[in-house]
């Protein structure tokens, strides 16, 4: 299970730095590079509240062996790819296999382990695995990308998948019989409008780009997006088993957590394509070059996952969203300032270790928030909400910032400054949301959540 957990977690950052060797291979600007980041997180976000509901209906292992092939099969299609549209078709259907199979998974490891420590433990095997591989991404990205060609990055996971699909049939108990009476019904109206409605939007943002799209085009993108969006509110308030009930916006500080969540991801998103443009396609690094100098965010980002939950514990949850947002703006500026300056690789190390100390501070402080005052049986929705606006909010981020600071109808500008106005806009209104935000709750009660 942890295996497919890394592979996984690999996925989302080890195609940042060979995206200047997608573009060159298939002849397509960073603008329109962001469908291969977009199209992953979007699907998955969409996807991923339905992914638990669908394991408890027809089992944890049934879900699991046909997702993750799904996954290993899109995998095998982005590494063979004939054309553009092709990856992007893979990374879309990559998302849907990964949202669907990453609770199955751990729902079969928490049944696996008693509760208690052993438990406990396998969880924190879990977890770590999932920071290792995000870690791990960004060099093997460029090791792969240099050594062995950008469709390796995709490949490299075909094996493992299969050795995971092996190991759940010999070690993974099976499922009971599915009783199809007793089950509820999926909301799957719910979980295609909640994906159509990101995506159409992104669509409409890269389109307004491009020069020559017409603009009922644009227009016609971005109202199907509000379309699917007031349809998913009027779905579920309709459904009797609602992927998302209503009464969830009921409470201030979660949806406030929630829409902080959207923002701050977007920035952190953006700014790991930033990196990687900057370094690849500004100054000429090659990818293990690019690799190599984003290793201080990596391991920043180690350190700060082992400093947070005493942070949390001392300062409240509140005031680590503030400091997560103020540490990313941070990064904005500096970002945008060395562009400006068109200063070397190093200059950029700051501006990385001021996203990792963001990221880490605020997106657990937000994790924190966004499940305060749930019951038991909110417990799921609440982090499913929060899971799922992490992802989207990365996807619609990119596809704001980097769709319109690349776009080529604004060539005129420097595209690193419009990218990082447009995050640093975005962390300024969160940082509103946060601060009107009740206060976090006491210290221990923060360290027991974070424990």
């Amino acid at each position: 299970m942890s295996m497919l957990q890394f592979f996984i977690a690999v996925d989302v950052t080890v195609v940042n730095i060979a995206l200047p060797s997608i573009g060159a291979a298939f002849d397509v600007d960073g603008h329109t590079l962001t469908w291969v980041v977009v199209g992953y997180t979007v699907t998955g976000g969409g996807v991923l509240m339905l992914g638990g509901r669908l394991a408890d209906l027809l089992g944890r292992r049934r879900v699991l062996l046909l997702c993750a092939g799904l996954f290993g099969a899109a995998s095998l299609l982005a590494g063979l790819a004939p054309t553009f549209g092709w990856l992007v078709v893979a990374r879309l259907l990559q998302g849907v296999g990964e949202a669907v199979a990453l609770p199955a998974a751990m729902a079969t490891i928490v049944l696996m382990f008693p509760e208690g420590p052993r438990r406990s433990r396998a969880l924190g095997v879990w977890a770590a695995v999932a920071s290792c591989g995000l870690v791990i991404g960004f060099v093997l990205s460029g090791i792969v990308t240099a050594h062995l060609g950008w469709r390796w990055i995709f490949l490299i996971s075909v094996p493992f998948v299969l050795t995971v699909l092996l190991a759940t049939l010999f070690l993974v108990e099976g499922d009971r019989p599915v009783a199809a009476k007793a089950a509820p019904a999926l909301d799957l109206g719910g979980a295609l409008l909640l994906t159509a409605c990101p995506l159409l939007f992104t669509l409409g943002v890269v389109q307004a780009g491009e020069p020559g799209t017409p603009a009922w085009a644009v227009f016609g993108a971005l109202a199907g997006a509000v379309a699917a969006g007031v349809g998913f509110v009027r779905v579920e308030a309709r459904s009797h088993n609602p992927l998302l009930p209503l009464r969830f916006f009921a409470h201030r500080t979660r949806v406030v957590a929630n829409l902080t969540t959207m923002l701050l991801s977007g920035a952190l998103s953006t700014s790991f394509l930033l990196f990687t443009f900057y370094l690849q396609e500004r100054l000429g690094i090659g990818p293990l070059g690019a690799g190599l100098t984003m290793l201080p965010l990596a391991v920043s980002l180690i350190t700060f996952s082992v400093l947070v939950p005493r942070l949390l514990g001392r300062w409240g949850a509140r005031a680590c969203v503030l400091a997560g947002l103020g540490f990313t703006a941070a990064a904005m500026a500096a970002t945008a300032l060395v562009a400006a300056l068109r200063a070397n690789g190093p200059a950029m190390i700051p501006a990385m270790l001021l996203i990792a100390a963001g990221m880490g501070v605020g997106l657990v402080g937000l994790q924190y928030l966004a499940v305060s005052g749930v019951s038991e049986d909110d417990a799921g929705i609440a982090s499913g909400v929060q899971r799922a606006a992490d992802q989207l909010g990365g996807a619609s981020g990119v596809a704001v910032c980097v769709g319109i600071g690349f776009a080529p109808g604004l060539h005129s500008l420097d595209p690193f400054l419009v990218a990082t106005a447009l995050a640093a806009t975005g962390l300024a209104v969160g940082a509103v949301l946060a601060w009107r935000m009740p206060a976090s709750a006491p210290a221990g009660d923060a360290r027991e959540q974070s424990g």
